[in-house]
């Protein structure tokens, strides 16, 4: 059974921390604006900014703003998801506060994986549940935790019917003309896809400080993965759509002990890949072009051989599809996965790049609908992949690539996925 409810994503103008009585207006401005949706969606640290630095916060006026909200939220009947520098006992917080239709404090949820600079003045959350609101319950992200597969996963897992994310996507202008976030522009849409929930992200578009660029595109994605409304990357806006709301929840795969593995390889080593069985020609081959191994879907012994230099294994649709399914191979150092897919355009291709960034390993994707292999490097770019009569694709394995599980100064994978685990055990033995 499923039904619908109206969202709005509403992307602000970023604000330097020092005009923040004139973005909070704007911000309440919005919000009345779009009180008309069930759930509005303000983005990460609309109160009062997401560079804080080092002043202190004034209490005051960010709880003023919030007073405001709550009356918006009061008179309108609307669920308002803002986030918000929240000062708790001696730690501040990157928080979202969701705020119910009768002006009462929902529930809220704290940044777990701080990112970069962030980690300066906020302290990560320590909590992991949905909020449950009139409308619906929501499951509460804030920015980065969108990196990390396994929180929206959770949340999911505990009920969540709607994904929500106050966000500060940033970018690094490489090319001003299409602002890149790995996030905006491939993880958003993954998440839906792989939980069957409909998601709502809310960003900033401009800069803060001159020196802290976002890309704009708040987005409204629906449960199949597609997106339904999408904001310019330059200027402000509100998004606007119906999403259906479903109890379906996607299946899981059981979670693998694995033992830890070590890497062999101390340097760069180059792999054909073939969809089709390998030629009887193939070592001459490798030779004449200077590979040093050979893997199809095929060819037990050549993968052996290859797993005993590259901790490498192959996993199937199922295990792929599940945002923790790969978690724990990343956690006992495989660092190449080779994936037997038979999921249909386009989502194999962003399945494949979603599962390399977010866990710093390599992909090897032998595509059934497509009949081609291709290799996705740990930034999730495709390195090769054949096509027509080009039927041996080589690209280099790097595992330095893979060491380097930094995704920021200060901001590691491998350590976010053990505190997402920790604090998972932690909510289950609770509930239990």
């Amino acid at each position: 059974m499923t039904r619908s409810i109206a969202v709005a994503a509403i992307q602000l103008r970023a604000r330097d921390r020092d005009d923040f009585v004139a973005a909070a207006e704007a911000a309440l401005d919005a919000v009345r604006r779009c009180a008309h949706a069930d759930v509005v969606v303000l983005p990460e640290a609309t109160f009062p900014a997401y560079v804080l630095g080092d002043a202190p916060l004034d209490d005051a006026a960010v709880g003023d703003a919030i007073a405001r909200l709550r009356e918006i939220a009061r008179s309108t009947k609307t669920v308002i998801v803002a986030g918000v520098a929240a000062r708790e006992e001696e730690a501040t917080r990157n928080s979202a506060f969701v705020i119910d239709v009768d002006g009462s404090l929902a529930g809220r949820a704290d940044k777990l994986f701080l990112w970069h600079f962030d980690r300066r003045w906020f302290s990560r959350g320590d909590r992991l549940a949905p909020v449950r609101t009139s409308v619906a319950t929501l499951g509460v992200m804030i920015c980065a935790d969108g990196r990390l597969p396994t929180v929206a996963r959770a949340l999911v897992d505990r009920g969540a019917e709607l994904l929500v994310m106050p966000t500060a996507w940033v970018t690094s202008g490489r090319d001003p003309a299409a602002l890149e976030n790995v996030q905006a522009d491939v993880l958003g849409r993954v998440r839906a896809y792989e939980n069957r929930v409909p998601f709502v992200a809310a960003n900033k578009c401009g800069t803060e400080l001159d020196m802290v660029a976002y890309c704009g595109k708040s987005q409204i994605v629906d449960s199949r993965g597609e997106i339904v409304a999408l904001a310019d990357q330059d200027r402000p806006e509100s998004l606007h759509a119906s999403v259906e709301l479903s109890a379906e929840r996607p299946a899981r795969v059981q979670t693998e002990l694995l033992v830890p593995r070590t890497v062999n390889a101390e340097r760069p080593v180059r792999i054909a890949i073939a969809y089709d069985e390998l030629p009887s020609d193939i070592d001459r081959r490798l030779e004449m072009l200077e590979d040093e191994f050979a893997i199809s879907r095929h060819d037990d012994e050549r993968f052996a051989a290859l797993d005993r230099v590259v901790p490498a294994a192959f996993v199937d649709d199922a295990r792929v599809l599940d945002p923790g399914g790969l978690v724990p191979y990343r956690r006992a150092g495989y660092w190449l996965i080779c994936w037997r897919a038979g999921v249909a355009p386009p989502w194999v291709e962003r399945i494949a790049r979603a599962r390399a960034v977010e866990l710093r390993i390599h992909l090897v994707v032998f595509d059934r609908a497509q009949r081609r292999a291709f290799a996705v490097d740990p930034d999730g770019t495709i390195l090769a992949g054949t096509f027509g009569d080009y039927r041996l694709a080589t690209f280099a394995f790097d595992p330095r690539r893979s060491m380097q599980t930094a995704v920021a100064p200060g901001t590691d994978i491998v350590e976010g996925l053990r505190w997402v685990a920790a604090l998972s055990e932690r909510e289950d033995t609770v509930a239990t």
